[in-house]
């Protein structure tokens, strides 16, 4: 994979980039946040890993441009604030794992090989549909698409992967924890509104504009995506 990574500390980002390139990836390292950003608008990368705090514009601020432009590509925040507040934050602007410090090699090698092989559509080798459609709406998982009644929809990387999750238990009963712990790898925390602001979102995209609502809410309960 060819990876941006963001890291400012002069001892830890070479000895991230090294380890990455080891592995066989192709790394392009930056310690400033807005040449990251310019790196990251103008060409291709398979994953980015980004620093919370760095010069210039932090990681935050990179991956909210990112994602405010429409780039999907799956994000990694490796950083020392690891507060609930703090992950919650990076997962709402768009972050698909976080890590914090200090941390070994071998687990971050772990989730960049992770969300190498979700992008890559590791979905098709385990027999798994890679298009998944539930009446007028069609999720497709390798061109990171969705779109209902023909019409396109823009989804951010993680209302991208709620909907999946939705689409993937149709009628079946989905509850708040369930959705903490497996969209956003997080373990239950009742004073978070994670969940409730990108449902929230998710209809305003899927279901508003058209007649019939595929999310359901049973309060007390969690929530049903179908009829």
């Amino acid at each position: 994979m060819r990876i941006l990574l963001l890291e400012d500390d002069k001892d830890l980002g070479p000895w991230i980039a090294n380890g990455l390139r080891e592995e066989g990836h192709v790394v392009d390292h930056f310690s400033d946040g807005k040449d990251a950003l310019l790196a990251a608008m103008g060409q291709d990368f398979d994953l980015l890993i980004l620093d919370r705090m760095v010069p210039g514009l932090d990681g935050l601020a990179v991956l909210k441009s990112l994602r405010a432009s429409k780039t999907t590509t799956p994000a990694i925040f490796l950083t020392a604030l690891g507060e609930v507040d703090d992950r919650v934050e990076g997962f709402e602007v768009g972050g698909d794992d976080y890590l914090t410090k200090p941390f070994a090699f071998v687990e971050l090698s772990a989730r960049v090989n992770a969300l190498g092989r979700r992008r890559e559509g590791g979905q098709a080798s385990s027999g798994e549909p890679t298009v998944l459609r539930f009446g007028d709406l069609t999720l497709d998982l390798l061109a990171r698409s969705c779109e209902r009644q023909g019409q396109p929809i823009d989804l951010m990387a993680k209302e991208f992967k709620l909907l999946e999750y939705f689409m993937r238990r149709p009628g079946r009963l989905v509850t708040r924890t369930m959705l903490l712990e497996q969209v956003w790898d997080m373990s239950f925390d009742p004073t978070t509104s994670v969940v409730e602001t990108h449902i929230s979102r998710l209809r305003a995209k899927i279901d508003k504009p058209f007649e019939e609502d595929l999310i359901r809410t049973r309060r007390g309960e969690g929530y049903v995506f179908g009829r």
